[in-house]
């Protein structure tokens, strides 16, 4: 099952196939394919080259492993999640260095990482699905994450699957209509809220 997304302007064909399913087959993902999802987020870019991006990943071969991440997950995920072969937890760096102190780009970096996971994932016929349901304390108990360094997104990654073997609900939202704000209400030109039109710069 795919789901294009209906954009009103062209974009590439991976961003139009990327989307976010709750149904995996269970074929496991080659450990080869595993790696090119990590060597597309190595290659994000980053603040001060900070790089600050850290996973934890879990394949279902190794059930005490990924029952451990599995665990991190809130009940609404696990009942899907749990059929994923491959679980990664994204975790973020909070400082540059002790001499630099914090940096406040560390979550967006983290997110530029993924997104270049997500995307290699759509190109190697993958699916993925990134979670903010999962409990950031007891994945910080469970791999021993170290303080100054947070979890910050659970990842399902898999091929795709038939939604027909989700519950009702589930099921339901899989089929639901991919929705995004248009252009107007988020892009401004000039000043806050005036909406920049095609013809500007």
């Amino acid at each position: 099952m795919e789901k294009p997304a209906a954009t009103d302007h062209p974009v590439h064909e991976l961003i139009r196939r990327r989307w976010s399913p709750r149904a995996f087959a269970a074929r496991p993902v080659e450990a080869e394919k595993i790696a090119s999802l990590f060597e597309a987020a190595r290659w994000a870019p980053s603040s001060f080259n900070g790089q600050p991006w850290h996973y934890i990943v879990a394949v279902k071969e190794d059930e005490a492993a990924f029952a451990r991440l599995l665990n991190c997950l809130r009940p609404q995920n696990i009942q899907w999640a749990q059929h994923a072969p491959v679980l990664i937890l994204a975790v973020a760096q909070l400082s540059l260095s002790p001499e630099r102190g914090p940096n406040r780009h560390a979550f967006h970096d983290v997110g530029l990482a993924n997104e270049n996971l997500v995307l290699q994932a759509t190109a190697l016929g993958l699916v993925s699905h990134q979670m903010a349901g999962f409990f950031p304390e007891r994945a910080r108990e469970t791999f021993g994450i170290p303080e100054g360094y947070e979890a910050v997104t659970a990842i399902a990654v898999g091929y795709p699957g038939d939604p027909a073997d989700l519950p009702p609900e589930t099921r339901a939202r899989e089929h639901q209509p991919r929705e995004r704000k248009p252009q107007r209400e988020f892009v401004f030109a000039g000043a806050w809220g005036r909406a920049r039109t095609v013809t500007e710069g």
